[in-house]
């Protein structure tokens, strides 16, 4: 196998390899830092060993230890994205198939890109501090000195100290708590997570919480506020689970929770084992007998990501195109393989438009991306997951069928569950598992595919049945003159489902502007101003912006605000920015809020927006 190096990290993996990590906090909510220590077990590669390189960033080391020695220690030039290399060197040498105890204490920063502290009136409940983590994809670093790469997997421990009227969890099971014995006014919840898994699945969050129980393996957990509504939206949990065990396999993590997180939470969900975390913008995008697409996805992630990870973020297509694709067969096994379509067309056009935004050259729109001196975060697109399926569903198609290629997928786990995996890898298995039908795979242009940037070589075929009806009443606007407004009633959106609804706005975004008395006349029959559901407001907010209708101005910025999921956050600022008569208004807007955002959503609209520092 090629000695694995990772272009987002500094630690030195050919050396030594991380196999457990114990971990302790207490959260100061008045400093917003956790004090921490670690000790990290670690097993030497190689002979005659005496040093390692750890990733860290704005961590404030105060003592390294190994086997309770005193270590010597220096933290590295600060890199401007990856972090300062924490170089210890040890008090003795190692050979290859030992190991060592490391121990680090540490504080992070108050800015740890890992963490955003939220003060009570951020959080529904107006009452106590809030803090939670983010960690993927490179941000375990600002919370806890570690190698900090896909390609190292290991178990943990952790014990958590907080104020007794708080609760904390973690990516891991949960295994009792105590009364702090130095601090009456605090508790500590414990944690173990048995499985092995890379640093960025290592997740914290301190709050106000409730749980209740959904299913016999999982509870939901939320401010008070929001613990009922949560509790009927994943009813399903338990058959969307099930439903993913005899896709893929069986679910090895034990618990399945989920967690409901305050707004300003940057993305749809976040599949840290054990606890699920999901943006509360799924709460208003109830689909009457449609499954939870976040939840789907989060839950096929228990295989593929964080059971077979990809090696480094250069490969992240491999966790995120085969979610895709176990969640779309989750889909296509609890309502129809038309539903499956229908999501394929969906995410062929969000391709599309990430594309166009990157830019049809741009080397990040390539599925297996060089990310040498490229922040992972202004990489971060939907390229990785639609890209990445279209190529499984291409696959598929050729090589006989759903049942045929999820057959591949479900060995491809087994062969590769606890590890961490190159496109090189997979393709070799898939070459081995599909040997009779080799000339059908020597005809793909891999090149193409993987290395080339802009749309895939070929548009898959997919079944149009359900996007018919969105197509139509798309094209019927776009061609409507001013006197065939009246044409249009109520009853043109009452046919469509949920998902109809989000596509039918999907596609005008991707026609010219429509004329301003267009979306006021559609405003005025289809009501969209009132819809609830997040993934239809923030396109038709969009659409509203882009036909320069003012009065749709201060509701896109309302909705940028008063959540923070990237996925709507940045179109809508971009959107309003756009609009050069309020540009100024966006940046006003921006700069007002951006203490409430999340420090990763906060830099990427400040570049969106093009506000330097």
């Amino acid at each position: 196998m090629t000695p694995v190096s990772d272009p987002s990290s500094f630690s030195s993996i050919s050396k030594c390899s991380t196999k457990h990590l114990n971990l302790t906090y207490h959260v100061d909510f008045d400093r917003h830092v956790l004090k921490g220590k670690v000790a990290l077990t670690v097993e030497v590669l190689e002979d005659k060993f005496s040093s390692l390189t750890l990733d860290s960033n704005d961590l404030k080391i105060f003592k390294v230890s190994a086997n309770g020695q005193a270590a010597q220690f220096a933290l590295g030039t600060k890199h401007k994205f990856k972090g300062s290399p924490l170089e210890i060197t040890l008090p003795f040498e190692l050979s290859r198939g030992q190991h060592v105890i490391v121990e680090i204490e540490y504080e992070t920063s108050p800015s740890a890109r890992a963490l955003q502290w939220l003060t009570p009136k951020q959080t529904a409940g107006k009452k106590h501090p809030y803090i939670f983590s983010q960690c993927q994809a490179t941000h375990c670093r600002t919370m806890v000195p570690c190698q900090d790469t896909p390609s190292v997997k290991h178990t943990y421990y952790a014990q958590v100290s907080v104020p007794k009227e708080l609760v904390a969890l973690m990516s891991a099971l949960r295994d009792g708590q105590e009364p702090d014995p130095s601090d009456s006014s605090r508790v500590i919840y414990r944690f173990r997570q048995p499985v092995p898994m890379p640093s960025y699945l290592i997740a914290l969050v301190v709050g106000a919480l409730e749980s209740r129980e959904i299913g016999p393996r999982s509870r939901v957990w939320s401010e008070k506020e929001y613990v009922e509504e949560a509790t009927f939206e994943f009813s399903e949990t338990e058959t969307m689970l099930k439903t993913a065990e005899s896709l893929a396999g069986p679910y090895v993590w034990g618990q399945y929770d989920v967690l409901v997180l305050p707004p300003s939470f940057p993305y749809g969900g976040m599949e840290n084992p054990c606890l699920t975390f999901v943006t509360p913008t799924v709460l208003v995008c109830i689909i009457p007998l449609h499954t939870n697409t976040v939840i789907a996805h989060e839950i096929s992630h228990s295989w593929t990501g964080n059971l077979v990870t990809n090696k480094t973020w250069e490969h992240f297509w491999l966790n995120e195109g085969h979610t895709v694709y176990i969640e779309r067969m989750i889909a296509r096994c609890m309502q129809s393989e038309q539903l499956r379509q229908f999501k394929g067309i969906g995410g062929w056009k969000e391709l599309q438009e990430s594309v166009k935004q990157f830019g049809a050259t741009n080397v990040l729109t390539n599925l297996v991306p060089n990310l040498h001196e490229v922040d992972t975060d202004e990489a971060f697109s939907s390229v990785p997951y639609e890209k990445g399926f279209a190529l499984l569903y291409h696959l598929e198609e050729l090589l006989g069928g759903p049942e045929v290629f999820m057959g591949f997928v479900k060995s491809y786990i087994q062969l590769f569950a606890y590890g961490s995996v190159t496109t090189e890898e997979w393709k070799n298995y898939l070459f081995t598992y599909f040997k009779d039908k080799v000339d059908i795979l020597n005809k793909v242009d891999w090149n193409a595919w993987m290395h080339t940037p802009g749309m895939p070589p070929v548009k898959p075929q997919y079944d149009t049945t359900m996007a018919d009806a969105c197509t139509a009443l798309c094209q019927k606007w776009v061609k409507a003159k001013e006197g065939d407004l009246t044409s249009f009633t109520e009853a043109d959106v009452k046919q469509l489902n949920s998902p109809q609804l989000i596509e039918f706005v999907a596609l005008l975004l991707q026609e010219e502007p429509l004329p301003l008395s267009h979306v006021k006349k559609m405003q005025e029959v289809y009501q969209l101003n009132s819809v609830k559901n997040a993934e239809v407001r923030f396109r038709w907010l969009r659409v509203c912006v882009r036909a320069h209708w003012e009065e749709a101005v201060p509701l896109a910025l309302k909705m940028a605000t008063e959540q923070g999921r990237m996925k709507f956050t940045r179109p809508l600022f971009k959107e309003v920015y756009n609009f050069s008569k309020y540009s100024d208004e966006a940046v006003k807007t921006f700069k007002e809020h951006r203490g409430a955002l999340h420090p990763v959503t906060a830099m990427l609209v400040a570049k969106d927006l093009k506000i330097d520092g």
